[in-house]
């Protein structure tokens, strides 16, 4: 009894202690705009990738046409990629879907959002990928800090975060 007992134990302390949902509520207009990618987990889009910025422009379809602009390892120019972002045409929660290839949806948790929308933490169902994004191209250690704790909390690999390395202005 006592050996399942600490099975029991060692197995729970693995399991994140918050969990990792969509935030409950996301005002489209006010999330739209340019954000600034400061950390991520990346997706193979993006991996290497530096100095990244994203705008979402919401249409009158109701989904956002994005703009992301990126430079990579070794070279300053300067590249970019369009896609979509599709909100959740049942609530109005932060549970997107991501279209950089068509027909391919890929689900977009906004996972946190400062009340003020100054910065936003994007993840994934299957913790995959995770961003932090603010709109200023820093953020204050503190913030940061507590960030990576909550998102740890919530069984993303942090030792992976990566900065995007937006230089000081």
């Amino acid at each position: 009894m006592k050996t399942i007992c600490a099975l029991l134990l060692v197995l729970l302390s693995y399991l994140p202690a918050e969990k990792n949902t969509p935030v409950n509520k996301v005002d489209l207009k006010k999330y739209a705009g340019t954000w600034y990618s400061l950390y991520s987990i990346p997706t193979i889009f993006d991996k290497g990738s530096r100095e990244t910025t994203t705008k979402y422009t919401l249409n009158k379809a109701g989904y956002y046409d994005v703009l992301t602009t990126y430079k990579k390892p070794g070279d300053e120019k300067v590249y970019s990629r369009n896609s979509k972002m599709f909100p959740s045409t049942e609530k109005d929660n932060g549970e997107l879907q991501a279209q950089f290839i068509w027909p391919i949806k890929v689900d977009y948790w906004i996972i946190e959002l400062a009340d003020d929308y100054s910065y936003v933490v994007v993840g994934h169902p299957d913790h995959k990928f995770l961003f932090i994004m603010s709109r200023n191209q820093h953020m204050p250690k503190q913030t940061y800090d507590e960030i990576v704790a909550r998102c740890k909390a919530k069984g993303y690999e942090v030792a992976k975060l990566t900065s995007q390395q937006h230089l000081k202005t």
